[in-house]
């Protein structure tokens, strides 16, 4: 004979409502910062939010050259070496890859085209914008058969 069941136990009894209640996450405003690059860490880091951020960077080498535009790849080798980013300029379509061991500083230069935008913000415009129209209101999905 066994025990109850995980699914038997009182935690797990929630009202479906409650189950589908997550809380959101903040995402990290990082327009206009200038990280730190010190340590080879902190370069990773910083490479990866260049990555998934949604506006224009510019990073300067060593060699005081400076690239702005959209990062749009990354790769993260063994070592500094081994690791690049790459980005399309904002003034030119040509493809610039920089090595990481390249790296003099970055910053997040350009306006994140993200920032502020949420899904409870469309969902508001949505609505508004069927009001207005004079659209039927409705939570029904409309029928993919006609």
């Amino acid at each position: 004979m066994s025990g109850p069941r995980p699914a038997d136990r009182p935690e797990h009894t929630l009202a479906a409502d409650q189950l589908e209640v997550v809380a959101g996450t903040e995402r990290e405003s990082l327009q206009g910062e200038v990280p730190a690059l010190a340590a080879e860490e902190e370069l990773r880091e910083a490479m990866e939010k260049a990555f998934d951020y949604r506006g224009d960077v510019t990073i300067t080498r060593k060699d005081g050259a400076k690239f702005e535009g959209y990062v749009f790849d990354r790769v993260s080798g063994k070592n500094l070496e081994s690791s690049f980013v790459r980005l399309v300029p904002k003034d030119s379509s040509q493809r610039v890859k920089i090595s990481y061991a390249e790296i003099a500083a970055l910053a997040f230069s350009g306006r994140d085209t993200a920032a502020g935008k949420s899904w409870q913000a469309w969902v508001k415009q949505y609505w508004e914008k069927k009001a207005s129209s004079g659209e039927k209101l409705s939570l029904q999905s409309e029928s993919l058969e006609e």
